[in-house]
């Protein structure tokens, strides 16, 4: 129960990997806001019923007028906010294509939701942190940007982007006891994923051959080294990309 007392929002947290953390959070004691476009209540009433705190917001993270009301709810309701966790993401209804068949709606579409949503809520949020003396904030972010993945060139911009962001944001609330920190999760059988993507047995193989540690990779994956961000353990660890898929890119 290492983060009893606090309160985290996660983005995009009503399904897939978001989703998950959200559990392990509540898990580790932590109350949990669950900031999504769709299922929020859904997910927010089922921690509740395994004795979490939670609540579900209902937010378009590329919204000030969501962010600012998600931020307020959250003080309302808990008085506090201790952890961000920016997992909402434009990435499972990506079609792959090379870069010159991108149009510049789909461009903005990734940047409005992948990068100036971490802005807005870092801005809305770190406020709270700042009062507080302390918080932590956790960017989801991919490895693509590291390995340079083509055919999806507005999603890996985006990504590189959020770790850019990550590391000079680490240098400004540094003194405030803040630590923004990255994870980069690899290619994730999440519900959406699996949904809309249904990658093909063949691609599954492909890529997990290309893994240290050579299986699928699921959200329950990645959940530790959430937790492990958002809570004292980490406490001197701030702009950093921690990289969690089963070590195709070596950091």
């Amino acid at each position: 129960m290492r983060l009893a007392g606090r309160t985290a929002i996660v983005t995009g947290g009503a399904s897939g990997i978001g989703r998950a953390i959200a559990q392990r959070l509540a898990g580790e004691g932590a109350a949990v806001v669950i900031a999504d476009l769709e299922r929020f209540d859904e997910a927010a009433q089922a921690l509740t019923s395994l004795g979490a705190r939670a609540i579900g917001v209902c937010t378009d993270v590329s919204s000030e007028d969501d962010v600012a009301r998600m931020s307020r709810e959250t003080a309302r309701v808990f008085g506090r906010v201790d952890i961000l966790v920016n997992n909402a993401a434009y990435f499972s209804s990506i079609e792959q294509r090379p870069f010159e068949a991108i149009s510049a709606g789909e461009w903005r579409k990734a940047m409005d939701v992948n990068v100036l949503g971490v802005f807005l809520c870092c801005r809305a949020i770190v406020p709270h942190m700042r009062r507080q003396g302390a918080g932590r904030i956790v960017n989801l972010a991919s490895p693509t940007a590291i390995k340079g993945s083509p055919h999806f060139l507005h999603y890996v911009t985006s990504k590189g982007a959020v770790i850019a962001l990550t590391r000079a944001l680490a240098r400004e609330v540094g003194k405030d006891g803040i630590t923004v920190n990255a994870l980069a999760p690899g290619f994730t059988l999440s519900d959406g994923v699996l949904v809309r993507q249904r990658p093909s047995a063949e691609y599954r193989e492909a890529l997990n051959r290309t893994r240290s540690i050579q299986r699928d990779q699921h959200p329950a994956d990645v959940v530790g080294a959430a937790a492990f961000l958002a809570s004292d353990d980490a406490a001197f660890v701030t702009g950093q990309t921690l990289v969690v898929d089963g070590g195709s890119a070596m950091v």
